[in-house]
């Protein structure tokens, strides 16, 4: 707020008409925005690519982190910068991300106006969240960025891979996810290869069903915190009952996972039922 930043999230699509692109500040589109259990997320048919990162990351970028090789944006991480620009130097020269022919105008725009670093990061955070993992494509961002997924990091752009490791980023999304109400059947936050959307949401902790319909929620490995909605919800766990220890306190449900890297300590609220490989346990039993 201290430098001027601005978000602008308008209405329709960036296809080159819309009046608000003449706005000062930071554009987000209503259709370059998915909400996780919305229709949209689930299919992950890219005519709605999920933007959000990428154009909230810029504004992080350009008015937080801050950008080298010009005074406008000093920001308040110079050296994290410094590795970015980097690893950005080091994708460029060794076509790890935008050597595409079609991407050459492109580039010369970006040199121009000092923006290879904000593109770039935006490319390896993408595929760090798993936005790419579901593209029919070889390649993360349109076929530009070498990573698709974040196991593809570490081998194919190990400077990618330092900057989103416990300097800045979280490992998870921080924030709570709030199910879009018209969602119904089992959301995972554990990868399925044959869910498109669990590339995504594999990397998400904390969600909130809303709405009414009786909708459930299958664990994962972080510590989650999952909420419950106004129908009957369950929480899915991938072992057998007698390997969690499972309290009630004041209301709320945690289950613990007795075995490492599995399902986590999960804390429950509004929730009836957990279901597990060998059981379902009705939460009013407890």
């Amino acid at each position: 707020a201290d430098n001027g930043a601005i978000l602008l999230l308008l209405n329709g699509v960036d296809d080159g008409s819309n009046a608000g692109a003449e706005l000062d500040g930071q554009p987000l589109y209503y259709g370059e925005m998915q909400v996780e259990g919305h229709s949209w997320y689930i299919t992950q048919k890219y005519e709605y690519r999920d933007a959000s990162f990428e154009e909230i990351l810029h504004l992080v970028h350009d008015y937080g982190i801050g950008v080298d090789q010009g005074a406008e944006f000093d920001g308040a991480l110079p050296e994290y910068q410094a590795d970015i620009r980097g690893a950005q130097v080091t994708a460029v020269s060794a076509k790890l991300w935008a050597w595409p022919a079609a991407q050459a105008n492109w580039l010369a725009e970006l040199t121009a106006e000092n923006s290879l670093s904000q593109e770039y990061l935006a490319s390896v955070v993408d595929t760090y969240y798993g936005l790419w993992g579901a593209f029919t494509g070889k390649y993360g961002m349109w076929g530009m960025y070498i990573a698709k997924t974040r196991d593809d990091l570490a081998t194919t752009d190990p400077q990618g891979a330092a900057i989103m490791a416990h300097q800045f980023f979280h490992p998870y999304l921080t924030y709570n996810a709030r199910i879009d109400a018209s969602f119904v059947g089992d959301f995972s936050l554990s990868f399925n290869k044959s869910l498109s959307y669990t590339n995504h949401s594999q990397y998400l902790k904390d969600v909130t069903l809303t709405g009414n319909k009786d909708s459930n929620v299958v664990a994962n490995q972080f510590d989650n915190t999952i909420t419950g909605n106004a129908g009957i919800n369950t929480v899915i766990f991938s072992g057998q009952s007698t390997q969690y220890q499972i309290t009630k306190e004041n209301g709320a449900v945690k289950v613990q996972d007795l075995q490492d890297d599995r399902d986590g300590i999960n804390t429950l609220a509004d929730i009836e039922k957990l279901q597990f490989s060998d059981s379902t346990i009705e939460v009013a039993s407890i």
